[in-house]
């Protein structure tokens, strides 16, 4: 006898061809347009398996979905929706979902996920959790690759097993590693990360396992690592790649016993983090060249994630573009929007730096013009690399990039022949800083809000430089 699908969808023509690819597939298929009906057969005994939209008229799919599991708890439930965000995807898992589809979503993968659904062990099904994610979007796109994330994600959110989050600088490893936290099982506790790049070789593993008083020069009292700070939370290992193989050795040895000893010390620490690493670079190429160990990328890689560079996904500029600018509007710079032959531009720039890139240009066209609408001609500029003074600012040429280039040129002219062997840098710093600030606050017109964000500084920072440097800002300006 053949399984009964329930399908439940307010889209007559989505109805009529999963009644017909599922019907060819062997399957009996009865279909709403409604959430009651579906609740009727449900309560009745009705149907092997679910397949249900979100939005429908009469109630939340997903609200429905906790009351299924209530009554038939054995029962499998496949969410489908055109609300294609991390929320959407983390929602159906949390609440029992056998799975998550996003629409448009390819009909052989429907009826894959339906064989799965209906072969898998009974007590493999999904319990609903009570916990409800936040109503905030940490990871921004609605593309097929972001797609496939969010799905991945969902899955791991209830579990702690150790994460590879992989992609090219600027895809945003760090918002996915935080997100797996905010919304996992153990996100009442700490998100502690390291950076392995950040870190002096010789100081990665008392940062990592901490040390004991005396363990070694400067050592003056015990301090806890990144281990024992992360216990009963999450423990971020960003770019792992640059890990030293000392540490290597003794991370294994970490994931492989569960316990670690702090710098100096004798006494076992049991370790009770999950641990999510990270890296842009190569980790089968390092291993082929003796810099990362083979057996230490296998206890790491046990769940990949690879992040899609922006060049990737383009279709989701606009919405990225939107979401910064709202956020821009939100520190309290002008309200702005982007013209549609500006947007196609942004849409076929390469990207190299990837989101985090397309963020500070957006912050930067919010903070710099006073262009309610910025056209294509102002991006052109941006992408070409000119920062404009406060003229360019307003539509009539110049550029800050190139007055601070004219300002170091001349100051490497006027001091060539009498430059220090050190200390180079503090000394440029000192004549270069203050005419900066000064252009900068020129081009925002005296705005410290919108001078901060172009000069990447916090707005507490810029008051002390402007204080410290004796800048004199024009009476009125914040």
């Amino acid at each position: 006898m053949s399984s009964t699908i329930l399908v439940a969808d307010d889209d007559s023509g989505i109805r009529t061809v999963l009644t017909q690819a599922l019907g060819r597939a062997g399957y009996e298929v009865r279909a709403t347009g409604n959430a009651a009906t579906l609740w009727r057969w449900v309560a009745d005994g009705d149907g092997d398996l679910v397949i249900t939209d979100v939005v429908m008229p009469d109630e939340d799919g997903l609200d429905l979905l906790p009351r299924i599991k209530r009554i038939r708890p054995d029962l499998r439930v496949v969410v489908m929706s055109a609300q294609n965000t991390l929320l959407t995807a983390v929602k159906a898992t949390q609440r029992g979902a056998f799975e998550y589809l996003p629409k448009p979503f390819d009909l052989r993968e429907l009826v894959e996920v339906v064989r799965r659904a209906l072969s898998a062990p009974r007590g493999a099904s999904s319990e609903p959790r009570a916990d409800k994610p936040e109503e905030k979007l940490p990871l921004i796109g609605r593309s097929p690759a972001m797609q496939e994330i969010y799905r991945a994600m969902a899955r791991l959110m209830g579990t702690d097993l150790t994460v590879m989050i992989t992609g090219e600088s600027g895809t945003g490893k760090e918002l996915v590693a935080r997100a797996l936290h905010d919304y996992g099982k153990r996100r009442a506790g700490p998100f502690v990360a390291i950076n392995m790049a950040a870190i002096p070789r010789e100081l990665i593993e008392s940062e990592l396992f901490g040390h004991e008083k005396g363990a070694f020069t400067g050592a003056v009292q015990r301090a806890a690592g990144r281990f024992e700070q992360s216990t009963g939370g999450t423990l971020f290992l960003d770019e792992i790649g640059d890990m030293p193989p000392e540490a290597q050795t003794r991370l294994l040895r970490v994931l492989q016993e569960g316990e670690y000893t702090t710098v100096g010390g004798r006494v076992p620490i049991r370790a009770n983090a999950r641990i999510i690493a990270a890296t842009h670079r190569d980790l089968t190429q390092l291993i082929r060249q003796g810099l990362f160990r083979e057996d230490l990328y296998y206890r790491l890689n046990v769940v990949p994630i690879r992040l899609p560079p922006l060049r990737e996904r383009s279709e989701d500029i606009p919405e990225l573009v939107a979401h910064f600018l709202a956020q821009a509007a939100a520190d309290g710079l002008d309200v702005k929007t982007i013209d549609a032959l500006a947007m196609d531009r942004l849409k076929r720039h390469r990207w190299p730096g990837n989101v985090r890139e397309l963020e500070n240009l957006v912050r930067r066209l919010a903070a710099l013009y006073s262009h309610e609408v910025i056209g294509i001609d102002v991006v052109e500029a941006e992408l070409s690399g000119s920062f404009p003074t406060a003229s360019a600012a307003a539509g009539e040429g110049g550029g800050l990039a190139d007055t601070v280039e004219r300002q170091l040129r001349g100051y490497f002219a006027a001091h060539a022949d009498r430059l220090p062997a050190s200390g180079v840098y503090d000394r440029v710093l000192r004549e270069v800083e203050r005419p900066l600030i000064m252009l900068a606050l020129e081009a925002t017109r005296g705005n410290q809000i919108k001078a901060a964000h172009v000069l990447g500084l916090n707005r507490n920072t810029l008051r002390k430089k402007i204080k410290d440097l004796d800048i004199q800002v024009v009476r009125g300006v914040k």
